[in-house]
């Protein structure tokens, strides 16, 4: 991971960690957290265990990757970790659909599961998306191996935790007196659906958006299908008709 600024809580930045002056990673000595990393690249999950998964060091005990939805709701319903490294773009609905899946889970007042997004995308979209869906923070895959392991033990505390640029979007969105309304039709398709959707109404054939999201032409369908239904609308031209209403294209 490359040198980036310190994530920050959403009381500003400079919030301190949880761990002492003299701790270099954040957690405090003897601190455990049980962590299970969701991202489907195999590598960068590699990676990351490489770099904060070393639990004498670092207090952080990897239970469990996955590099799915169906895979992810799987394993940590399995593990019941403190905190899920989450990935926003998944296959089988991206993020937002593993915490809409593991809400019970979040909810659970004695063994909470709470998660932070730890995603390459810095885009406002994704940021408000899976922080209305449930998370506790949102870093980017810039940040240093240390600053992620300050970040997950603050999460584990129940903290907000941001980098600091993408702080500011949260901030507007939910400060905002002239913030667009929800949009409840919108926020009925998963991440992976609105990606697709877009690609329609943009005049994209299906083995287009195929190759373009790598996943199958069939997969394309089954999308398409999904988002018919759930808009309740008969063909693409009515969907494009849609999303160009509502701006998406």
């Amino acid at each position: 991971m490359s040198d980036a600024s310190e994530p920050t809580g959403a009381a500003g930045a400079g919030a301190t960690g949880t761990g002492g002056a003299g701790d270099p990673t954040g957690a405090g000595p003897g601190r455990r957290v049980r962590v299970v990393l969701v991202d489907d690249h195999r590598m960068f999950r590699t990676g990351v265990r490489a770099e904060i998964g070393q639990t004498e060091r670092t207090g952080v005990e990897v239970v469990g990757e996955a590099a799915d939805v169906d895979q992810a709701v799987t394993v940590i319903t399995a593990t019941r970790p403190e905190v899920v490294l989450l990935d926003v773009h998944l296959p089988g609905g991206g993020g937002v659909e593993v915490l809409r899946r593991c809400s019970p889970l979040m909810a659970d007042a004695e063994q909470p599961v709470r998660f932070l997004a730890l995603s390459v995308s810095d885009a406002a979209e994704d940021v408000i998306g899976v922080i209305r869906g449930g998370a506790r923070g949102y870093v980017t895959k810039t940040i240093t191996g240390t600053d992620l392991v300050d970040s997950v033990f603050r999460v584990q505390d129940g903290d907000a935790v941001f980098s600091p640029r993408l702080a500011g979007f949260v901030l507007d969105a939910f400060a905002s007196t002239d913030a667009p309304p929800v949009d409840e039709d919108l926020d009925r398709l998963t991440q992976r659906e609105r990606e697709v959707l877009r690609l329609i109404a943009r005049g994209y054939a299906y083995k287009e958006i195929a190759k373009q999201l790598f996943i199958s032409v069939k997969t394309v369908e089954s999308h398409v299908s999904a988002v018919l239904r759930k808009l309740q609308l008969s063909n693409r031209h009515e969907l494009t008709r849609w999303a160009t209403a509502r701006r998406l294209v």
